[in-house]
């Protein structure tokens, strides 16, 4: 039988990440000492899943994945120009659209003022009715022809109505530059373009999580389990998961961590983290010594204040490009003595997969105790086990070896003796 829970002391309460005062992530970890109490009169220790669950935690990473962190009193913002292709994909996409127009416009607008000042400074556009006079660009009467002209010429279009003469060499040089430079632009704006429309990001709207994670008993040990699937027929190649616990600590030293990341063992050392995802899977962190939550039980888990951050990547099938779904659980989020439902069915030559059901649990028996208690609940079960089989033959010895008198002292004490001894 699981022994009962400990109780949690002032010391598991929540702390801010500014100190050990208590906060969002907060509490002492596995093996952690806990700190001293400040002076002073101190507030009723908060405690039960209801009073954590009245304000509003604040997720480190949200459940379609985002990242809730935002980059304050960036100084070096130089830095974001030194890789502007970078930058521009990353831009939202009404940005990028605006920089797309503005980038061949004011390119168009540049050449076209270039255009129309060589035409002034020559003075073209005093002999426009002039057919003795041999002009820079024929039929090039005022800003807004020589702004058609720059367009068609950085685009090739080439209508034949307006066309450069050999008499112009600045024209030339010109129109050599502006090809060169028309195609850089091409290349550049193009290029963000086609990078950020084939960005896998929407790939991970079709790997899905579970919107919850559940506690209980996989063979005889508590394991910590989620589920992923993948909704496209199209495959995931080389997936792989991870999880990352999300809590806030304090050393023995007295450094405050906020936020400390620690890894959820998921099967890295078995490969059971590289995963076959055609249908829904189960992944499972088994509660061992190793693992941060070897002294939770089910009473601290509801006072408890964590996150844990899974993360899924592969290739897209199709692109080849690497993929990667994120979400989180918090510590609400997780239901001790829960087992998720079946999924998967055998139907006339194929395996059909209800979705319907894919965040559905149902309650299962689970002890309360932590891993650890029932870790040695079951040593010392095995150890009753172990001494009650001597004991029993002990017995069996005794009650027939009475009046026998060439049995001896060693085996009237209930150990069989070898053929050797006798």
């Amino acid at each position: 039988m699981c022994p009962p829970a400990a109780a949690a002391d002032g010391s598991g309460q929540r702390r801010l990440l500014r100190g050990p005062r208590g906060g969002p992530h907060g509490g002492p970890r596995r093996g952690q000492a806990p700190s001293a109490a400040p002076a002073g009169p101190q507030p009723p220790p908060v405690g039960g899943r209801g009073a954590a669950a009245s304000r509003k935690r604040q997720r480190y990473v949200e459940k379609d994945g985002k990242c809730n962190v935002q980059h304050g009193n960036v100084r070096e913002t130089y830095r974001y120009l030194t890789d502007i292709f970078t930058t521009l994909v990353d831009l939202k996409w009404r940005f990028s659209l605006l920089i797309f127009i503005l980038a061949y416009a004011l390119t168009w607008l540049f050449f076209g003022l270039i255009w129309w000042v060589i035409a002034y400074s020559r003075g073209d556009l005093e002999h426009l009715g002039d057919h003795t006079w041999t002009p820079c660009v024929n039929n090039l009467n005022g800003f807004v022809s020589a702004f058609l002209f720059s367009i068609e010429t950085e685009t090739t279009i080439g209508y034949g109505h307006r066309v450069i003469t050999d008499t112009c060499p600045e024209g030339i040089v010109l129109l050599l530059l502006q090809a060169i430079l028309g195609s850089m632009v091409n290349a550049f704006m193009v290029g963000c373009m086609f990078v950020k429309i084939s960005q896998p990001n929407k790939r991970a709207e079709t790997l899905v999580f579970s919107s919850h994670a559940v506690v209980s008993l996989r063979d005889d040990r508590l394991c910590l389990m989620f589920r992923v699937g993948d909704l496209r027929d199209s495959h995931i190649v080389e997936a792989s998961i991870r999880a990352k616990l999300i809590q806030s600590k304090q050393t023995q030293e007295g450094e405050f961590i906020p936020l400390d990341q620690t890894d959820l063992s998921v099967g890295f050392e078995t490969g059971d983290d590289r995963l076959f995802l055609v249908s829904p899977l189960i992944i499972s962190h088994e509660i061992d010594e190793r693992s941060p939550f070897w002294d939770v039980s089910r009473g601290q888990l509801e006072r408890d204040d964590f996150e844990i951050v899974v993360i899924l990547e592969g290739m897209v099938e199709a692109t080849g490009m690497t993929c990667q779904a994120r979400s989180s659980y918090l510590a609400d989020e997780v239901l001790w003595g829960h087992r998720f439902t079946p999924l998967l069915s055998l139907e006339e030559g194929f395996y059909e997969v209800d979705y319907g059901g894919f965040h559905h649990t149902v309650p299962v028996p689970t002890p309360a105790c932590s891993a650890r208690q029932l870790a040695a609940a079951a040593a010392r079960r095995d150890a009753h086990l172990y001494w009650s089989i001597p004991s029993r033959l002990d017995e069996a010895a005794a009650a027939g070896g009475e009046g026998d008198p060439e049995m001896s002292p060693r085996e009237s004490n209930g150990t069989l003796a070898s053929p050797e001894s006798r």
